[in-house]
Order: C-alpha cells, then structure tokens, then sequence
C-alpha cells in the first residue's frame, strides 16, 4: 500500500487554504487544485510497502519523542521548472520545528527508508495543468495574500494513499501524539 507521514491540519486552516484556491480560479492558466480534505504537511513519503514494511514503520513510529508546537501559514510561493510552474504551495512558519520532527521520523526509521535530504515543508494547494497566458498569470500569483493563522501540532499521522480518477484517497492509519 502506498503511504506516507504528515501533518494533518485544522479546519479552519483549511478553510484558509481553500480561499487562497479560489482566488487562484482564472481563464489564464488550469490548476488541479488538491481537494481541501485532504491538504496535509507532508513530512515524509515512504511509497509502496509491503505488511512487513508497515508493521516496522509503525514500530518506529512509536518510538519518536517530539514537543508539541504552533505553526503559522506564512506565504505564498510556487515551485517552477524553467518557465513552467509546477506546483502552488503557502509556507509554514517557524519551519524549526517542523524540521526537527521530521529529522526524528528520518531517524526513527533508520535503515527501513532512504533519507529524505531535499526535505521542504509547505502545503500543497495545487499543480499547473496548463497555463494559457503566463504573464497575467504570474501577476495573479503576485497579489496572493496568506492570512497569518496559526494552528497546534500536537500528533502526525500515517497515513495511506489510494490514487483513483477522482484524485487521491487518504487514510489514518495510525495518529502518533507529541508530549
């Protein structure tokens, strides 16, 4: 089953995220926006396993020791490719902690899993399908604004991924508390 490990957030944060999505709503370019259900912090993509992989992960799992933080939505950004942007993202802040957990997660799961050294902590809101005009696009993604909310993390989850034709189907598998 393929899985990964995140951060699930809030409603009222994804609320937040869904009206940035809807200002991103243009006839210059096509965006396959992730459905606000399931807008989540990836911390760590673990792919394909098998029931022996997911039994040794959920055992790792356990094992990590974390506090309890905030985090803040921060800014907007996208990621492009050349003259191409390929994924529309709102930053966290502060990103320590996040960093710090998910370093204990890399650790946790020692062997069982290859590093992670190109980590990036941001929230997926979307993915250039197309962009018809990229001029007036860029200067949509310009004026884009992030309300400062801020939200307790105080658990990350396991959770499974099923891709279908409607868009991805998630999971918790298991919640795993900070102290």
């Amino acid at each position: 089953m393929r899985c990964f490990i995140g951060i699930e957030l809030p409603k009222n944060i994804k609320d937040n995220l869904y009206e940035i999505q809807q200002k991103l709503v243009n006839e210059h370019a096509k965006i396959n926006f992730v459905h606000k259900k399931n807008i989540h912090l990836t911390l760590k993509f673990l792919g394909e396993l098998n029931e022996e992989q997911l039994k040794l992960t959920r055992m790792a799992l356990n094992n990590v020791k974390h506090n309890k933080f905030s985090l803040s939505l921060s800014k907007f950004g996208w990621f492009s490719n050349k003259s191409q942007i390929r994924v529309l993202f709102v930053d966290v802040s502060p990103i320590k902690e996040v960093m710090e957990l998910q370093d204990k997660i890399e650790d946790s799961l020692g062997s069982l899993f290859e590093k992670d050294n190109r980590f990036n902590a941001h929230l997926t809101i979307g993915r250039d399908k197309s962009i018809k005009n990229y001029d007036k696009f860029m200067d949509i993604l310009k004026e884009i604004e992030v309300k400062w909310d801020s939200f307790s993390v105080d658990s990350f989850s396991l959770i499974k991924s099923v891709l279908s034709e409607d868009g991805p189907k998630y999971t918790t598998l298991e919640k795993y508390s900070l102290v």
